[in-house]
């Protein structure tokens, strides 16, 4: 039986059969969604940057180093037109190469200088140069809009120029680690048509893939790690993709759940220093991209712990951090109160997980993600692992199937001021060529091949869920228990029903995981109500009619899965008659106004 570490090795890496890949021929780059490339090399001053793209520069030492990782740093000092200094961290690339990658965000003008910790390595220490940044004038959302921020109110997240942003992420924990070029690329093309606009996925060896599809590991070592910068030229492709399909990556750089594949995991073999040191490189090499960092997953993040993680989050982010950062910790383990005050930390990502039972459905519905959002200072709040599609739920055994995955969605969207939710789907998540239970994961079941699993039904509720937000102003939106005249998920949680509203009363939605009757409080609308179904599982409309804004009204949802009822204030008076208006009232008018002019 092979030990932990002895799957670090090379040689046994190359003889994993779960490793061996179809390399295929890459697509030419302007297959990509977007034509115009995100990514500048400057090969002299006076070079064009647009905003928010990115460009790097390549710097060769006069010196030899033994690690290069360790054993010199350099920065670069840029200067925007304003007078304004940032600096970012270069990163060794192979040989004496460095480069650096730098996303402007001001128009105009820009200089550069570097500064390294050897100053006589005259390659590295005080060059400089200069670009111009134009407006970007392309296609892709993620340059148009600018780069992620949090939203003024601190309820969701929003690009540069205020534009909100509905975070749909997918996840492919393995797809960059595993994918061919073509394959990737297959897959984001689909994922796009989806609506998906994020993809969270791992940056290096861990506890569900041995190495990449090249059987290369990210780093050896332990306490001076090495780096193996191929791997991440690799990873370069990939990255490069996401973000010319306009999808915001999203990496975890350090995996650390324990338990018997804990030695598997950087988080759990690496020192406090080598996890810094591996981190800021990735920092280093990836920050110019719109990326969102996930800085440690699945694994409990509280108490000592929690120090312990704070600790090396402002190590490796600093105070001028440019991109948002979260944790991404294990199931049901609610880390939001112990972050909440770390200056890197910009949104709650959190883990409902992969449980059914009713303790499980309730921590997610009436727990901490239902209570969490209230307290300060806000932050968005993102459900980063609910259930995944076609994986064994725990302790049913039982499937997970487009219905349960739609009901973790919508529960997640609607029990806190909606800023997103990730989807996933057993056969992606760990990129499986074919039928293959995941890596030191036999528990979850056997995994569809990635490109089967793309096709799971509950990727296209996703995309139906997230033209129905895409269609209100959704950050509007604020969790509203009190429209319920009765809560049927106070007995039985799996009939837990989510209903949020605006704060003006112009919108409400409600999710009904089972369908049956509901009763709402209308009086808690501004006027008299439109009210129709959205079917989450087709993505089909039909109108109800209108509805008097008092007393309480019985909606009844047919069959026995899930709706979602919309309801829209309409302009007018702010009382109507108790009869709602239907396609009958539409006629019985029409007919009694043409009477009226055939008598003129």
């Amino acid at each position: 039986m092979l030990s932990p570490m002895r799957l670090m090795n090379p040689k046994i890496i190359r003889s994993l059969p779960h490793l061996t890949l179809l390399i295929l021929t890459c697509l030419p780059s302007g297959h990509h969604l977007f034509a115009a490339q995100g990514r500048t090399t400057l090969q002299n001053t006076n070079s064009t940057v647009p905003q928010w793209t990115r460009f790097e520069a390549q710097f060769t030492g006069s010196a030899s180093y033994e690690n290069p990782l360790q054993d010199v740093q350099v920065e670069v000092d840029f200067t925007a037109p304003n007078g304004k200094r940032l600096t970012v961290a270069a990163f060794w690339d192979g040989d004496r190469t460095w480069k650096v990658r730098f996303s402007p965000e001001v128009l105009g003008q820009w200089t550069y200088r570097t500064r390294s910790s050897n100053q006589t390595d005259t390659g590295l220490h005080n060059q400089s140069g200069s670009f111009n940044c134009v407006a970007y004038t392309g296609r892709n959302p993620l340059y148009r809009h600018g780069a992620l921020r949090v939203s003024e109110d601190r309820r969701y997240l929003a690009h540069a120029d205020g534009t909100p942003f509905f975070w749909l992420g997918d996840t492919a924990w393995n797809g960059v680690l595993k994918s061919d070029a073509r394959s990737w690329d297959i897959y984001l093309r689909d994922r796009v048509s989806k609506g998906f606009n994020v993809i969270q996925f791992v940056t290096t060896q861990w506890r569900a893939a041995a190495g990449n599809a090249d059987a290369r590991l990210a780093f050896y070592g332990k306490e001076k790690i090495h780096l193996d910068r191929v791997f991440y030229q690799w990873m370069d492709e990939r990255v490069d993709a996401m973000n010319d399909h306009g999808i915001v990556a999203a990496p975890v750089l350090i995996w650390a759940i324990g338990g018997a594949t804990a030695m598997l995991n950087p988080g759990n073999i690496l020192p406090d220093d080598q996890i810094i040191v591996l981190a800021r490189y990735m920092v280093a090499r990836y920050g110019a991209h719109q990326v969102a960092w996930l800085l440690a997953g699945d694994a409990d993040y509280r108490g000592e712990k929690a120090e312990r993680w704070k600790k090396i989050g402002r190590a490796v982010f600093g105070e001028n951090h440019h991109r948002l950062a979260t944790m991404h910790p294990g199931g049901q383990i609610w880390v939001a109160d112990e972050f909440r005050n770390e200056p890197w930390f910009s949104f709650n990502g959190y883990q409902s997980g992969h449980s059914d039972s009713p303790q499980s459905l309730r921590w997610h519905t009436q727990g901490p993600p239902s209570q969490g959002w209230k307290k300060e200072p806000h932050h968005p709040e993102i459900n980063l692992e609910p259930n995944y599609e076609a994986h064994i739920a725990r302790p049913s055994m039982k499937v997970f199937d487009a219905y349960t995955v739609r009901r973790a969605a919508y529960w997640s969207l609607l029990i806190a001021p909606p800023a997103g939710v990730t989807y996933g789907a057993h056969g992606i998540w760990s990129w499986e060529f074919k039928p293959n239970p995941p890596m030191t994961h036999p528990y979850t079941g056997i995994a569809r091949p990635w490109h089967e699993a793309m096709k799971l039904p509950g990727s296209m509720s996703m995309k139906h869920l997230k033209s129905f937000f895409s269609s209100l102003e959704w950050w509007k939106l604020r969790p509203d228990q009190d429209l319920l005249v009765e809560q049927p998920g106070r007995d039985s949680p799996e009939r837990f029903i989510a209903a949020a509203r605006t704060e003006n009363g112009e919108v409400g939605v409600v999710y009904i995981p089972v369908g049956g009757e509901v009763s709402l409080k209308m009086d808690r609308f501004r006027s008299i109500v439109a009210a129709e179904w959205f079917n989450p599982a087709t993505g089909s409309r039909a109108p109800i009619g209108k509805i008097a804004n008092r007393g309480a009204h019985q909606f009844r949802a047919s069959g026995g899965e899930d709706w979602v009822l919309l309801l829209k204030a309409t302009a007018g008076t702010r009382r109507s008659p108790e009869r709602s208006f239907s396609f009958a009232d539409f006629w019985r008018k029409r007919a009694k106004l043409k009477r009226v002019d055939d008598s003129r």
